[in-house]
């Protein structure tokens, strides 16, 4: 069965942006091993979920070539499909994007029985919020920026639901970010 994987940056007090969306705090640039890590990350991925809020404006982002990414990147994320979590859209207004409405769980449970790689989600926020509260994602991938800003949009939101993670590495990065791969704890 495919995997369900995170790939979020956070800060070090565990915010994905900051109380009005800020994402200044992230570090940049990026160096050639989390480059080289980010890459093994989404070698074996084919599908890439997101919540409709970041996608409208993540996707034409991507479509626009984003200056300071390289070629392969931009190609990587054009041509990768991609299934927006949306209860508002009915059909996706995006070239390779399908939407997806509905019981969550249900739809992650269909895509992950589908052939194909494994599936990254970017976000946003509340998707990755209730993704992580229903334990439906298999890895995470925090990039913990080394910055505090005290507020925001945390990663994990107060759900009542206890969330037993066990950590499968930790790899600091030269730019000063550091990936915590954890993974479900098996109950």
């Amino acid at each position: 069965m495919r995997k369900l994987k995170l790939q979020v940056q956070t800060t070090v007090d565990g915010y994905m942006s900051g109380p009005n969306g800020e994402m200044d705090w992230m570090t940049f640039p990026w160096t050639d091993d989390i480059t080289a890590y980010i890459g093994a990350l989404t070698e074996p991925v084919d599908t890439i979920v997101l919540g409709r809020k970041l996608a409208e404006g993540f996707i034409p982002t991507w479509a626009s070539g984003p200056e300071g990414e390289d070629q392969e990147s931009i190609d990587w994320m054009n041509n990768t499909p991609k299934v927006v979590i949306s209860n508002s859209l009915t059909e996706s207004p995006w070239d390779n994007a399908t939407v997806a409405g509905g019981d969550l769980a249900e739809i992650i449970g269909k895509l992950k029985s589908l052939p194909g790689g494994d599936i990254i989600v970017y976000g946003g926020g509340t998707l990755v919020q209730n993704l992580l509260a229903a334990n439906l994602i298999d890895d995470l991938h925090l990039f913990v920026n080394p910055t505090a800003i005290g507020a925001g949009l945390p990663v994990f939101a107060a759900t009542g639901v206890d969330q037993s993670l066990q950590l499968a590495a930790a790899t600091p990065f030269d730019c000063g970010i550091t990936a915590l791969h954890y993974q479900p704890k098996d109950s």
